[in-house]
């Protein structure tokens, strides 16, 4: 870390400036923002100009800090602590990761987040998402106001409760069967249960679903191919997809004799559905001003899906195999219906196709969303 080289950046997302007076309470309510977002840096002893200003007791700082993190905030923050030279004065510098138990919180109560250079207290949606990144608390579980079970097709329900030898048929409570399967909290409808056996699922949840756009080129402004809007419930959503998809993903060949033989070769279907079950299955359902984006260009498809990863997943850890549980209720229909397996095998599968291509695949995190940018060219794979 080139603490000169933060300092000439100024405070951002990602860097704060303090001088060496400043309260544990100010300190405290930096590093929660910080590590209820992306993680940062505090540098101690600049002032807001970027003037190293220096520390008062550089050979008490670490313990003070330390204190700090033990006893001003919850959970307890973990962070790098040691001190820099710079120009000939002492500067404590406070590295903060991405929190793996969030959300934190001042001994005040206060929930931070950091937007640009400066923290705000965390609004309710914020809020219920870094719950729901914690696994304490599941949007697919939640109420949809206004549905009841007249908007759920009985007989798709019937039809999966088949695999287990049951019916409604054989049972005159069909409120209570519901509820113990979550797809009824009270007399509405979860979430998970209109988007697995909803009639109309885009009634109430409008932006729950896929859009998919096919440009003649390789930027966002070239010329459509193919754009659609992909409703349905959640299994008729990937297989919607998975259609357009194939349908769209074109393979050059050249006439050999009497055969036509393939010039290029695609993915396996199998990269494809994974790449949109995982969007469907882990998109944040909370997040209802936005809907999962298939964008196909010439050279690379993107998944774009609303919401952030877990606390305890990164993108490290993608490639070689991870499972977790955004929405439980619908990884568990999904699971019983084989879309999936849980066994975290995924996204290895993805990784491992595309190598075989000497393609990337990449995974990324931007804002509030979760990228996978599939290549559909081939180049030098380490």
């Amino acid at each position: 870390m080139n603490i000169k080289e933060l300092i000439q950046q100024g405070e951002n997302s990602a860097v704060e400036f303090k001088t060496a007076d400043v309260r544990p309470e100010s300190l405290a309510k930096e590093l929660v923002a910080f590590v209820n977002g992306q993680g940062g840096v505090v540098l101690v002893g600049v002032d807001d100009s970027g003037n190293v200003t220096g520390l008062n007791k550089p050979s008490g700082f670490c313990d003070w800090v330390a204190n700090i993190l033990r006893t001003a905030v919850h959970p307890v923050i973990n962070a790098d602590i040691s001190v820099a030279v710079i120009d000939g004065k002492s500067v404590g510098v406070i590295n903060a990761p991405k929190g793996t138990d969030k959300p934190y919180q001042t001994n005040a109560g206060q929930y931070l987040v950091r937007v640009g250079a400066t923290n705000r207290a965390a609004s309710v949606q914020e809020l219920m998402r870094l719950f729901q990144q914690a696994g304490v608390f599941h949007v697919d579980a939640n109420s949809v106001t206004g549905a009841g079970i007249k908007d759920l097709s009985l007989s798709s329900l019937d039809q999966y409760l088949t695999r287990y030898d049951l019916s409604l048929a054989d049972d005159t409570d069909h409120a209570a069967l519901l509820q113990n399967m979550d797809v009824l909290t009270g007399e509405e409808p979860t979430i998970a249960g209109l988007l697995l056996f909803g009639i109309n699922p885009q009634r109430f949840l409008p932006n729950a679903c896929v859009s998919y756009a096919h440009f003649a080129g390789n930027t966002i402004d070239a010329e459509l191919i193919d754009k659609q809007v992909i409703n349905g419930t959640l299994p008729e959503q990937i297989e919607r997809a998975l259609a357009v998809m194939t349908n769209n993903v074109a393979v050059s060949s050249n006439i050999q004799g009497a055969k036509t033989e393939p010039t290029t070769t695609s993915y396996p279907q199998k990269v494809f559905r994974e790449l949109i079950v995982n969007a469907v299955v882990h998109r944040n359902y909370s997040i209802v001003g936005s809907r999962i984006r298939i964008l196909h260009f010439d050279d690379r498809v993107e998944f774009i899906s609303p919401g952030r990863l877990p606390n305890t997943v990164s993108i490290q850890k993608l490639p070689f195999g991870v499972s977790y549980a955004s929405n439980p209720i619908i990884l568990k229909f999904l699971e019983n219906l084989r879309y999936v397996d849980k066994l975290g095998r995924g996204l290895p599968m993805v990784w491992q196709e595309a190598k075989k291509l000497k393609r990337k695949v990449t995974f990324e995190e931007i804002g509030e969303e979760f990228k996978v940018t599939l290549s559909l060219k081939s180049e030098s794979v380490n």
